[in-house]
C-alpha cells in the first residue's frame, strides 16, 4: 500500500509518498528514519489521493484564511492571549473545515508549540509566507502587527486576482455559448439541409463541405468526437503541468497583445508586495526572495526570482537584476528598487510599487474588458458570416442551374 505522508523532521515539515504493509507498518518506518507523522492518507493504484487535494477538498477558502489572520491580529493587539484568541475565533467560525484547523491550533499552542509551528503542520491552508511572516513576529514581539500585514497581503492578492479572473470571466461565458450553439446547429439543423443538398445534386463548395463532414463526425461518431475533445484538453493539462510546457505556456501569455501586459503587471505587484511584506515584519532579505519565488505561479518569473536571491548571496544589489529583465519586469521596478536600497527603505519602496501596478493592472482589466467587447462581436460575425455563406451558397449554385 502507498501513503502519501505530511511529517515533520525537527523543527522542518515536509510530504512525500511511502509504502508500507499497513498503516501501523508505515507508523514504524516513520519512527526508524526519525521522523514525526502529521497526516497521513492512503493513495490508490491510480496515483490519486483519496481526500482530492487536487480539487481542494481539504483547504480552507482563501477569504476565511484572511479573516482568521485578520481577527487573531486583533484580538492580539487587545491584549489576549493566543490561547485565548483561538478559542473566541473557533466558537465564532461557522465553517467545519476551519473549526477543525482551529481545534488542532489551539491543541498545538496548549502544548507549547508556537503559532508558526503550529501552522506549518497544515502546509496546504497555511504556505511559507504566511509561517515565515508569523515567525517573524513572534521572534520580534510584534506577532498582532505581522498578522495584520498577512491579512492585508493575501487580501491584496486576492483583489489583484480576482479582479483578472473577472476580467475574463465574460468572454469564456461568451464564447461557451458560441460553442454550444454551434454545436446543437450542427446536430438539429445541418442534417436537414444535407439531405436537401443530396436531393438537388448541389455542387459543394469547400467551406460547406466542411461545416457538413464536421455535422456528420458529431452525430455519427459522437462518441469519437468527445473522447477526442477529451483527449485533447487531457493532453494540453499534461504538457503544461511539465517544466518545459509550463514554461513555453507563461513565456506565450507574456507575448500576447494586451493580456502579456496584464500578466507583466500582476506579476510586478505580487514580487513587489510580497517581498515588502516579509521585509516589513523582519524576514531577512535572502528568505523574502525565496519565499517570493514560491508564491509565484509564472515559471519566468519563478527564474528571476531565482537569480535575485543568489546576487544577494553574492552581496548585489536586488536592483541590477531587475535591470537586466526590464522585458518582464517594467523599468520602474528596477529604479525604485535601487532608491529602496540607496535609501535603507526597500520596504516601503516596494509597497509604493505594488500599490502603483495594483492600480495600472485594476485600469488595464477595465480597459480589456471594453476591447474584449468588440472584439468578440467580430468572431461572432465572422462565425455566423462563414456558417451562412456555407449553406446559401450551394442554394443559390441550384437556383442559377434550373
Amino acid at each position: 500500500m502507498k501513503f502519501k505522508v505530511t511529517y515533520k523532521n525537527g523543527d522542518n515539515v515536509g510530504e512525500g509518498v511511502f509504502e508500507a504493509q499497513d498503516k501501523f507498518a508505515l507508523f514504524s518506518e516513520l519512527k526508524k528514519e526519525g521522523l514525526s507523522l502529521i497526516k497521513f492518507s492512503e493513495v490508490n493504484k491510480f496515483n490519486l489521493n483519496i481526500n482530492l487535494p487536487f480539487l481542494g477538498v481539504n483547504k480552507l477558502k482563501f477569504h476565511d484564511r484572511i479573516i482568521f489572520a485578520r481577527n487573531l491580529g486583533s484580538m492580539l493587539k487587545a491584549g489576549l492571549s493566543l490561547s485565548r484568541a483561538l478559542q473566541v475565533i473557533e466558537k465564532q467560525s461557522k465553517a467545519p473545515k476551519m473549526k477543525s484547523v482551529l481545534n488542532d491550533l489551539i491543541k498545538n499552542v496548549a502544548e507549547g508549540k508556537t503559532l508558526h509551528h503550529a501552522l506549518g503542520l497544515y502546509p496546504d491552508n497555511f504556505n511559507s509566507l504566511f509561517t515565515s511572516m508569523v515567525k517573524a513576529g513572534e521572534e520580534s514581539g510584534s506577532l498582532s502587527d505581522s498578522l495584520k500585514l498577512v491579512a492585508d497581503q493575501m487580501e491584496k492578492n486576492y483583489n489583484l486576482i480576482k479582479k483578472v479572473k473577472g476580467a475574463m470571466i465574460y468572454p469564456a461565458i461568451i464564447l461557451c455559448v458560441m460553442t454550444a450553439v454551434g454545436v446543437l446547429m450542427l446536430l438539429f439543423v445541418v442534417p436537414g439541409l444535407t439531405s436537401t443538398f443530396t436531393e438537388l445534386h448541389a455542387e459543394l463548395p469547400l467551406s460547406t463541405q466542411i461545416v457538413l463532414s464536421l455535422s456528420s463526425l458529431i452525430r455519427d461518431h459522437y462518441v469519437l468526437f468527445v473522447v477526442g475533445i477529451i483527449s485533447i484538453i487531457f493532453i494540453f493539462i499534461s504538457i503544461i503541468r511539465t517544466k518545459q510546457g509550463k514554461y513555453f505556456f507563461d513565456k506565450l501569455l507574456i507575448g500576447m497583445p494586451v493580456v502579456g501586459e496584464i500578466v507583466k503587471q500582476t506579476n510586478a505587484a505580487r514580487t513587489t508586495r510580497t517581498m515588502s511584506s516579509l521585509l516589513a515584519s523582519g524576514v531577512e532579505v535572502v528568505k523574502s526572495a525565496q519565499i517570493t519565488r514560491d508564491v509565484l505561479q509564472n515559471s519566468q518569473y519563478k527564474n528571476i526570482m531565482e537569480k535575485v536571491s543568489v546576487a544577494i548571496q553574492k552581496g548585489e544589489p536586488i536592483s541590477k537584476v531587475f535591470e537586466k529583465y526590464e522585458n518582464l519586469y517594467p523599468s520602474f521596478v528596477s529604479e525604485m528598487t535601487s532608491v529602496g536600497e540607496e535609501t535603507g527603505k526597500l520596504s516601503e519602496m516596494l509597497k509604493q510599487t505594488a500599490e502603483y501596478y495594483e492600480s495600472e493592472v485594476e485600469q488595464k482589466t477595465k480597459d480589456m474588458s471594453q476591447i474584449v467587447e468588440p472584439v468578440l462581436m467580430v468572431v461572432i460575425g465572422i462565425a455566423v458570416g462563414f456558417f451562412a455563406v456555407s449553406m446559401i451558397t450551394p442554394m443559390y449554385t441550384v437556383l442559377n442551374n434550373i
